[in-house]
């Protein structure tokens, strides 16, 4: 029995892989700073800040690209059933990746045309951003993992008790 518990608590828990974590990272920070420079422009009137949050929207978006890409890949890659979480990731990347695209179109054009909705297009692809990693980094078949966490953990007490039955079990049985 002791067996069969520690096989059923340690199937493989997949996280992102590396290369997707690393490509995940950029979004967040650079549309975190594009929202910045957007609110130091809106306070100072300077054109510089609509110049750097161009180039960190254009460096997000080359970032969200390719873990988009990552999270396609994995996506298609499966070999059951995709889960909700798993969809529900990239449909949120997707909006991320598309809302910031067209927060660079706004960003092209003239400066002083672009204020009232830059600020709240990029509040709203920053909060996506957000969204994703959460998403992301929080891993795929938590529930799952910590079911099987579980499992592992009984099976150590039942181990570490010296006890060959269950305890969920024998808690039922009345005493004689």
């Amino acid at each position: 029995m002791l067996e069969a518990l520690v096989a059923a608590a340690t199937f493989p828990f997949r996280p992102l892989r590396p290369i997707h974590a690393i490509f995940l990272a950029f979004p967040l920070p650079l549309f975190l700073a594009a929202l910045v420079s957007d609110f130091a422009y809106w306070s100072t009137f300077q054109v510089q800040w609509t110049n750097f949050s161009s180039w960190l929207i254009a460096a997000g978006l080359v970032g969200g690209g390719f873990a988009l890409i990552c999270a396609l890949i994995g996506l298609l890659s499966v070999q059951v059933a995709p889960d909700r979480k798993r969809i529900a990731y990239l449909i949120v990347l997707s909006v991320m990746w598309v809302l910031g695209f067209i927060d660079a179109f706004v960003h092209a054009k003239d400066a002083h045309a672009t204020m009232p909705e830059d600020l709240s297009l990029s509040a709203l692809v920053r909060l996506l951003a957000l969204i994703s990693c959460w998403i992301g980094y929080s891993g795929f078949h938590a529930g799952e993992a910590a079911w099987r966490w579980y499992l592992l953990i009984a099976a150590l007490a039942i181990a570490l008790s010296g006890c060959d039955e269950d305890p969920r079990t024998a808690a039922v049985r009345p005493e004689s």
